[in-house]
């Protein structure tokens, strides 16, 4: 990630920037990489193949962003914002986007693995890899324990009423994510009812208060050198996050040791190997282990490896 180019349209109160991105990245592969790019506030236009979110930045201001390919491995973002704004914020945005889409992380060494194996070298020809995370690990941990022990169907409910209700507004159209405070400040018996996170719903008020009051820093393990099994350990201290939500939450960290099994990559597994039939996770995960660190981004894309014959697999 280079160059910056920045035009403003001040009576629109709309920033253009257009952003540098790496020779291996692929922006519509890593927006459809998981279902992140369908749970709000992030959102697809497939017509003009854009992704789109409100940003709250640290000053408390929101803007909304629209995020498309350009030519010559760039990137344009469109911003919106109700008051204009200062190069303090704009490096914000180019800082939380650049994250969100893993512009800062190396995918070489993976992709010079891949190569080793016939079977995997579409991977890097696919620029495929990169996960799209939120912009916050607080937002990354929330979305996964509301992906555990319930449909997709559920998990989009319940990330729309967090959202919708929770949220800071922008537009009649658009809100944030909702801050550590907004959930904290809520109740046990308001999430159950009004955001339909059942069981859940203690584990996400106390996570909440932890992170809110300080007692928690869970941005910090972005830039963490713990080792991966403490790494993993540390999430699992989180209550409401078992084995499966603590091993995808790492992906989402730039850690692959761990394959974050549930139900559907079960299903897909034995359907690809085993004509159906249910084996253990030992058996599983025997399979994977040849790739060491990078197993849990081998497992993912095999398993995830039909949506790249669509250009919108969700």
């Amino acid at each position: 990630m280079n160059a910056v180019s920045i035009k403003g349209n001040y009576d629109l109160k709309t920033t253009i920037i257009t952003l540098d991105t790496p020779k291996d990245f692929d922006f519509w592969r890593t927006v459809n990489s998981h279902g992140w790019c369908s749970l709000l506030p992030f959102s697809v236009d497939k017509e003009h193949r854009s992704l789109k979110r409100v940003l709250a930045l640290t000053d408390s201001s929101l803007v909304l962003c629209q995020i498309s390919d350009h030519k010559n491995l760039k990137l344009n973002i469109k911003v919106h914002s109700s008051v204009l704004l200062t190069s303090a914020h704009r490096n914000e945005v180019i800082r939380q986007i650049a994250s969100c889409l893993r512009l800062t992380e190396g995918f070489s060494d993976f992709y010079r693995e891949t190569r080793r194996y016939p079977e995997h070298r579409w991977i890097a020809k696919a620029k495929a890899g990169r996960m799209l995370r939120a912009p916050s690990v607080f937002e990354d941990v929330v979305k996964m324990v509301c992906t555990t022990n319930c449909s997709w169907a559920l998990t989009e409910i319940m990330v729309n009423n967090l959202v919708g209700k929770l949220g800071k507004t922008f537009d009649n159209l658009n809100k944030s994510f909702p801050s550590p405070e907004a959930l904290a400040g809520t109740t046990d018996q308001f999430l159950r009812k009004d955001i339909k996170a059942g069981y859940r719903s203690p584990f996400l008020l106390e996570f909440a208060k932890k992170v809110a009051s300080g007692k928690l820093d869970i941005e910090c393990l972005r830039a963490s050198e713990l080792t991966t099994e403490a790494l993993f350990k540390e999430l699992r201290s989180i209550k409401g996050v078992g084995a499966y939500s603590a091993g995808n939450i790492l992906k989402l960290l730039g850690r692959y040791d761990y394959l974050g099994l549930d139900s559907w990559v079960r299903a897909k597994y034995y359907e690809l190997y085993h004509q159906g039939r249910i084996v253990s996770d030992r058996t599983i995960e025997r399979r994977y282990m040849q790739y060491g660190k990078w197993r849990g981004l081998f497992f993912w894309l095999e398993m995830t490896k039909h949506w790249y014959d669509h250009e919108f697999p969700f």
